[in-house]
């Protein structure tokens, strides 16, 4: 029995990873007019569980936003901001 549980938590320590999948998503934040809109976007988006890196653009406002898909969304993310009165929606890619 020892043997099956062990086997069991070092195949569930070798795959998870697996299914984990760091994404980035640019989103426009029409809402960003004075120089204090994305410290304050910025902190609220650090609140939200499987955020890692924030990157905002004032001057395009835009903001680029690095998490982990297994613990949030970028609806998670576009909700973060809408709560704080800051809208945004994702931008399109030209390809």
């Amino acid at each position: 029995m020892k043997r099956i549980v062990t086997a069991a938590f070092v195949v569930a320590l070798f795959t998870t990873p697996i299914w984990a999948a760091t994404q980035t998503t640019t989103l426009k934040v029409p809402g960003m007019t004075c120089p204090t809109c994305p410290i304050t976007v910025k902190k609220a988006l650090q609140r939200v569980p499987g955020v890692s890196k924030i990157d905002v653009n004032y001057e395009q406002k835009e903001i680029a936003v690095t998490f982990d898909d297994t613990k949030t969304s970028e609806a998670s993310i576009m909700k973060a901001t809408s709560d704080i009165g800051f809208p945004s929606q994702p931008v399109k890619s030209v390809k």
